[in-house]
């Protein structure tokens, strides 16, 4: 298989830009134009070719497109190009900046030119700040020369990178991984149910001006956070406040995660219910915003899944590219219409299967908590059998607010979480207790499963071992400390990093930290438990994405759970091959219990449901 390096050099202006739209967006513009590419073939020469789009389709048939791995720095953009305006499907796609940010982290820079100071190996010009507002017949050909002899530059560099990245033994799985999540971007399926999305614009904004209506106030009287303040001073209202974690300073508590704030849409004067709720409808515009996007997208062709490669600390996907497929809204008034607005073409339609309690699942097991991961095994209502232990019944009195509180301590106490935080979570549930009783009920939790709580005490240990400098097995054949990397080895050969990790004295004994772009974060066993057993639930579902793709296409993934569109006459089949795929452990993972619940639909959401 060939190794084709390339980077693609197009039309740019004031308003035509990637600093003012998306990639979708500007790919898709008819205002684009290539410029030239730069295409180096292995480790030959790097060619630089310009010319006309018929030209450009000319050229690239020079290539056997159908052996070749296309390398690029944010192959997003050039992969799209290639596809989207040329027709161009390589067989495997990979990225240096997905590289990077798995194997240095997503806390610290990854562009070419940071890499390449990085790595001492060259410099990345200047000369595209040059190009803006220049189409190609603008150039004059000593100018079209510099332009070119940048382009080179840009591909060796990324050339270079990569096979330091190759040298750095980064894992072959990965490599697959970052083709496989390119191409849910570059290789677009499913399609946006445009009616669908008009009428639910339609519908969120007539939702709106119902909430101005009934407030009686000016939009802009709700913007502003110190008019807001007068509004409610004015209805005899104290505005709540808060501790800016940005500045260290006081401001106002007005954000809908506020708990002051949201607690006064149940206020007994109706006039400050419905200022809060206009407030908290036309401040949240994200609804309005991402559906004008989806309805735009829609008149310019299929859907692209932007999901990021790496995105997280610990390795999750993200949302990429003003589309965060990975938080649609699923509450509320037609809470679920962007799900459902996203549909299979004609003949196929889209399984959604969703790894079961798998975080918890993996605590278990990596802690050697045998009676709960057998309890797993079995396929027991662990939730229920938890609120048993509470409230002291039998499993088959337990009522369904009982195993609610159940569900909500096995799925938030396993991180070390205290009674004060557990209180908080279950109020914002909507189930209230007192701190005495949120206390008990941790103590309780903490009583049944010793072994989760001694595994915090042996990931705090982990944490001295790295700042120590020395080895420590977390979890023979499964964690490892790489103190010289200043991380935590995963089975797919990549680290959890904790970098510059510090430590200082505190009441509760030596407190550590770890440096990010916002500052330092505190981390302490309970967290480090935490961001394991996302990594490791991480590396099963890329097994399984994998795995999966082998046979049908792979749209997104959303956390724990893989999303496919198949031809409807596999419908069976293909939820077979699903299902049996995520309930296979890794080799890594012998004895850990994995299982999905799955559901088919036409749309994403009516799939979702249905799972």
């Amino acid at each position: 298989m060939d190794l084709i390096t390339l980077d693609f050099e197009t039309y740019y202006d004031k308003e035509y830009s990637l600093s003012k739209l998306t990639t979708e967006e500007y790919v898709r513009d008819p205002r684009f134009e290539a410029i030239g590419i730069g295409v180096k073939v292995n480790n030959g020469p790097t060619e630089w070719a310009s010319g006309t789009h018929t030209q450009l389709e000319k050229y690239f048939t020079e290539f056997d497109w159908s052996n070749a791995m296309v390398l690029a720095h944010n192959t997003l953009f050039d992969g799209a190009i290639l596809s989207w305006r040329f027709g161009i499907n390589p067989r495997v796609y990979t990225d240096t900046l997905c590289i990077a940010r798995a194997l240095h982290g997503v806390e610290v820079g990854g562009s070419l030119r940071a890499l390449s100071e990085r790595y001492c190996i060259g410099e990345k010009g200047l000369e595209v700040n040059d190009a803006i507002g220049k189409r190609r017949k603008d150039f004059t050909p000593a100018e079209l020369d510099r332009y070119g002899d940048y382009c080179v530059n840009d591909v060796e560099l990324t050339y270079k990178l990569f096979h330091i990245f190759l040298q750095k033994g980064f894992p072959k799985k990965e490599l697959r991984l970052i083709d496989l999540t390119l191409r849910m971007f570059t290789d677009p399926v499913v399609d946006l149910d445009l009616p669908l999305l008009e009428e639910h614009l339609q519908r969120t904004r007539d939702s709106k001006d119902e909430l101005l209506s009934r407030a009686d106030v000016a939009k802009e009287d709700l913007m502003s956070n110190q008019k807001f303040a007068g509004l409610l001073e004015g209805l005899g209202v104290e505005p709540p406040l808060k501790i800016s974690p940005a500045t260290g300073k006081e401001t106002f508590a007005f954000a809908k995660s506020d708990d002051g704030f949201t607690a006064l849409a149940e206020h007994d004067n109706p006039k400050v219910q419905a200022l809060v709720s206009a407030r908290l409808g036309n401040k949240s515009t994200l609804e309005e915003t991402r559906t004008q996007r989806f309805i735009d997208i829609a008149k310019r062709g299929k859907l692209p899944i932007p999901v990021r490669y790496y995105a997280a600390h610990t390795g999750r996907w993200g949302g990429d590219d003003k589309v965060n497929i990975q938080n649609l809204p699923s509450r509320g008034p037609n809470g679920k219409r962007l799900k459902y607005s996203i549909v299979a073409p004609e003949g196929h339609t889209m399984i959604d299967a969703d790894s079961s309690q798998i975080e918890a699942r993996v605590l278990a097991w990596l802690a050697g908590q045998d009676d709960l991961t057998e309890a797993f095994a079995r396929g027991d209502d662990v939730y229920i059998a938890m609120a048993s232990r509470i409230y002291n019944v039998p499993e088959d009195e337990i009522t369904k607010e009982q195993r609610f509180v159940g569900k909500t301590t096995i799925l938030g106490a396993g991180y070390g979480m205290g009674a004060v935080r557990f209180q908080d979570q279950l109020k914002a549930f909507g189930t209230s207790v007192s701190l005495d009783e949120a206390r008990r009920i941790i103590n309780i939790y903490r009583e049944a499963n010793w072994k989760i709580s001694q595994f915090w005490r042996d990931a705090q240990r982990a944490l001295q071992a790295m700042h120590n400098n020395e080895n420590f097995a977390l979890a023979p054949n499964v964690l490892q400390v790489d103190s010289a990397n200043s991380g935590i080895k995963l089975p797919n050969q990549l680290l959890i990093r904790y970098d510059d990790l510090q430590a200082e004295p505190s009441e509760r004994g030596v407190q550590f930290s770890y440096k990010t772009r916002r500052g330092r974060t505190k981390i302490y066993g309970g967290k480090v438990t935490e961001n394991i057993c996302q990594a490791l639930a991480r590396c099963i579902i890329g097994e399984q994405m994998l795995e999966v793709a082998k046979r049908y296409k792979v749209v997104l993934t959303v956390h724990d759970s893989i999303v496919c569109c198949v031809p409807e006459d596999e419908i069976d089949v293909a939820t077979s091959y699903i299902e049996t795929a995520m309930n296979r452990s890794p080799a890594w993972a012998l004895g850990l219990p994995i299982t999905c619940e799955s559901g088919i639909g036409k749309s994403y959401g009516e799939a979702a449901d249905n799972a």
